[in-house]
């Protein structure tokens, strides 16, 4: 099912499916490893604030805006 990382629940993986945007956030976003097929998971969600993401093994901090922007699937492992 696809959904925003946003809602991914904590610990829960999926694979990133697109990043919605423009050029530059979506390079930027490719630059710390969002790029179609990786493997993310929530590490750490204080929603609504900002949520602490594992992707290609490092963890990063990203503001809910640019969660909702980041369209993964849920159930690609499946």
């Amino acid at each position: 099912m696809k959904l925003p990382l946003a809602m991914l629940p904590e610990n829960e993986e999926a694979r990133v499916v697109e990043v919605r945007g423009g050029r530059g956030l979506v390079r930027r976003l490719s630059e710390l490893g969002f790029t179609p097929g990786a493997k993310v998971k929530i590490l750490f969600s204080n929603s609504p604030g900002p949520a602490i993401v594992d992707v290609r093994g490092s963890r990063i901090a990203l503001g809910r805006g640019l969660l909702m922007r980041i369209m993964v699937d849920s159930e690609a492992d499946s």
